[in-house]
């Protein structure tokens, strides 16, 4: 079956959000029809709410590149997500492509979790990866890297994903805020919603690593 077709059978079952993404169904005869969750009730209006409107998925990626401010969204997992946009959809397709331009692959990383096929990558095995200047990443202490974890992941930080890693394969994250986190923002029941999942550190939080794995040197050395 192919993604297009599971992403159908998910609607058809009621999922209606992804990330900071609400999708409404057979809208003034579109197929399907995407907005910020917060501007929804204002894309169902006869004239879309006076959004800013776009027809097919390509505007997708301009969309999710800026935050409302202006700045880069250095990964589409930010709970930043610009709103004032409406997107209207012909079929399953052009919502897969539009889906994969916020959420680059999220929507694959879904199914296969659910199908317990998921190759996820722990913390460890990403640092001993690293090469150059981030090769210092490695020497992060298991407490550093907990720490880490709730200093930069999770809705706190702007991050909407629900973390799948372990530090390590016999050392799970420690309980918090950033490691109970299900990938769904928004008030929404995890039933109608297709969850972010993090399968392996970001790149942001390889070089958050670097860092503090110098200031344990630094502090260690002092």
């Amino acid at each position: 079956m192919s993604i297009a077709s599971e992403l159908q059978d998910l609607i058809q079952n009621g999922v209606r959000r992804m990330g900071e993404i609400e999708i409404q169904t057979n809208v003034f005869n579109h197929a399907f029809l995407l907005s910020h969750w917060l501007d929804a009730e204002s894309a169902r209006q006869p004239d879309l709410g006076g959004l800013e409107a776009h027809e097919g998925p390509q505007a997708a990626r301009d969309i999710s590149t800026h935050a409302e401010d202006g700045s880069y969204r250095f990964t589409k997992g930010q709970v930043n997500l610009r709103r004032g946009w409406v997107m209207t959809l012909a079929d399953t397709e052009e919502l897969r492509q539009a889906l994969d331009h916020f959420y680059p692959a999220c929507v694959g990383l879904h199914l296969a979790h659910r199908r317990g096929t998921l190759d996820v990558q722990n913390l460890r095995d990403k640092l001993n990866r690293q090469t150059g200047m981030y090769r210092y990443a490695r020497t992060i202490s298991d407490a550093g890297a907990q720490k880490l974890v709730q200093q930069v992941c999770g809705p706190a930080h702007q991050c909407a994903k629900r973390i799948l890693w372990r530090i390590d394969a016999e050392t799970p994250l420690e309980d918090s805020e950033a490691s109970r986190f299900m990938g769904v923002p928004g008030e929404i029941p995890e039933s109608e919603a297709i969850p972010l999942l993090c399968r392996e550190a970001c790149n942001h939080f390889v070089a958050e690593c670097r860092k503090a794995a110098k200031a344990e040197f630094e502090s260690k050395d002092g």
